[in-house]
């Protein structure tokens, strides 16, 4: 059950990366990132937002991937740092409160469902 609730988060976070990868703006615009008149980002922060995407598009089919609970839990907890980090960057460096507080308890949120979906999963002894 926990596998599966983990394959489902992994699944999810590949699916809104490769969404973000293809429209940056959906990113640009919960974090209050400029946008340009037409409404797409600029170039240099449509580059950044496709780079997270393509992290995260890594993680997210890893988790879905992965077999033997050491792989699971590993890929796992790059995802819960990846999204800690976020929470942490985004959390004091974006210009305006608001975006601040919803993206960071975004990813904290993200972050936590990640790792309490590892609860129950085999811990494997160390060679």
């Amino acid at each position: 059950m926990r596998t599966d609730l983990n394959r489902l988060l992994g699944a999810a976070t590949t699916l809104y990366s490769v969404a973000i990868m293809a429209k940056p703006q959906w990113f640009a615009k919960p974090c209050g990132l400029p946008l340009e008149p037409d409404g797409t980002t600029p170039r240099g922060t449509g580059a950044l937002i496709r780079a997270i995407g393509a992290r995260d598009t890594a993680i997210g089919l890893a988790m879905v991937a992965a077999t033997g609970s050491r792989a699971r839990r590993s890929v796992t907890w790059c995802r819960v740092a990846a999204d800690v980090s976020d929470a942490v960057v985004f959390g004091s460096l974006l210009d305006k409160r608001e975006p601040r507080l919803k993206v960071a308890g975004f990813a904290l949120s993200w972050a936590a469902l990640c790792a309490l979906s590892l609860r129950g999963t085999q811990r494997e002894p160390h060679p």
